[in-house]
């Protein structure tokens, strides 16, 4: 019975683990393998007969009978002396058969059998959780905010799994709480040691795609394609949908009746200003649609150096732009072009940075970055407009606008 109550012993670690009783008895033979070669020096002699219903195990080590006195190895062989003490009729050339007990082992050797079955059943969790987030790399995935860090926020999913969301792979207005339930996709899993490290992304354009598919049934369905998605996380994305059925608008599908469908994910998204452009591979429409909501008058593609010439009204640019110059960077970054914006009537205006001798570049930065870059587009507005739209003072802006003016003077 010793085998039988120190295999029961073990086997407590399946139910915690949740590791069929197959599955160990296979780990277990592999760990009292490990202990019979180091306690013997070799295993190819003994066998291990498994009972998987029971838990039961034995062990038999074979050796050969040779004559008294001329035993060379004490693992394959026997004495015949000693081998009748087994039985009594046993002679010199047969094979003897004898149990080994557990408790043979001896104290030390068992705690460290023990031990060393706790790190292979670690290891086949560890295996099996890799497998599984392996699988559903790209996928979003829900869990729970455990412990909140400076550089990771750590969940943990119904079964206790550790998951790492970095700071960098969150969106900048994230704000989390411990207990409450966090969306993103699995964008990584490595296998760090013997430990998976599973990563989580939120600022990831394929988790704004996933959630496309998750929220609006026509993409799920396959009726509407996403063919790609660009983001600054939490401010702005554009995102390119197409359908192979004429009947289906796909914008009017993904965005909904006024935005109904998309609302979900624009909150998900902390508020991120989404554009759903209808895709087309007529690159000049495309990248037209792409500088949404600028109307563009006209446009030059360079298809070898991937570089677009567009041509807006004045008012058109700050528009074509966007804020913090987000709307023309998505817009080429969806396009694969580079956007040059030019304004109708350019070639009497002077560039700003043509001033950098009288007008620090601080301050032409400033105005670069809503949209006026030149000298015109700075004169056609108000100054209380100007000062509103920057953060220049008025003081400054009356002093640039008297340099400007003196230009078209002389």
């Amino acid at each position: 019975m010793e085998n039988i109550a120190l295999i029961e012993s073990f086997s407590e670690f399946k139910d915690d683990k949740l590791i069929d009783r197959v599955t160990l008895m296979a780990i277990l033979e592999d760990v009292f393998r490990s202990a019979l070669k180091k306690k013997y020096g070799d295993d190819d002699n003994f066998d291990i007969i498994i009972n998987p219903d029971k838990g039961d195990l034995e062990i038999w080590r074979n050796r050969i009978v040779v004559a008294d006195g001329e035993v060379e190895d004490e693992n394959q062989e026997i004495s015949l002396k000693e081998a009748q003490k087994i039985e009594p009729d046993f002679e010199v050339g047969e094979d003897v058969s004898e149990e080994v007990k557990l408790m043979d082992l001896g104290r030390r050797s068992i705690l460290a059998l023990r031990q060393n079955l706790i790190s292979k059943i670690h290891e086949h969790d560890n295996t099996n959780i890799y497998k599984q987030f392996k699988e559903l790399e790209g996928e979003i995935y829900t869990a729970e905010v455990h412990h909140i860090r400076h550089r990771a926020v750590i969940l943990l999913d119904d079964d206790g799994n550790e998951i790492i969301l970095p700071k960098d792979r969150q969106i900048p207005s994230d704000f989390f709480r411990k207990g409450e339930n966090v969306r993103g996709i699995i964008e990584s899993v490595e296998l760090k040691g013997n430990k998976p490290s599973i990563i989580m992304s939120r600022s990831s354009p394929l988790f704004l795609e996933k959630l496309f598919e998750s929220e609006i049934p026509e993409v799920f369905d396959g009726l509407i394609t996403v063919k790609k998605v660009v983001r600054i996380p939490g401010e702005k994305a554009k995102v390119a949908v197409d359908s192979y059925d004429d009947r289906i608008d796909p914008v009017g599908a993904c965005v909904g009746m006024k935005g109904s469908r998309i609302h979900g994910i624009v909150r998900e998204l902390g508020n991120e200003n989404i554009d759903v452009i209808n895709y087309t591979n007529n690159l000049q429409l495309f990248v037209t649609r792409a500088l949404s909501p600028a109307r563009i008058t006209s446009i030059k593609l360079n298809e070898e150096t991937k570089r677009a010439e567009v041509i807006l009204r004045p008012e058109e640019v700050s528009k074509a732009i966007g804020r913090g110059g987000h709307n023309i960077r998505l817009a080429g970054q969806l396009t694969g072009y580079e956007i040059d914006v030019f304004r109708e009537g350019a070639e009497e205006d002077v560039e700003l940075r043509e001033f950098s001798d009288e007008i620090d570049d601080w301050i032409i930065k400033e105005f670069s970055k809503i949209g006026l870059d030149t000298a015109k587009s700075i004169l056609e507005k108000e100054i209380g407009d100007l000062v509103k739209m920057t953060d220049l003072e008025e003081e400054t802006i009356v002093e640039v606008v008297n340099i400007l003016k003196k230009e078209f003077e002389e």
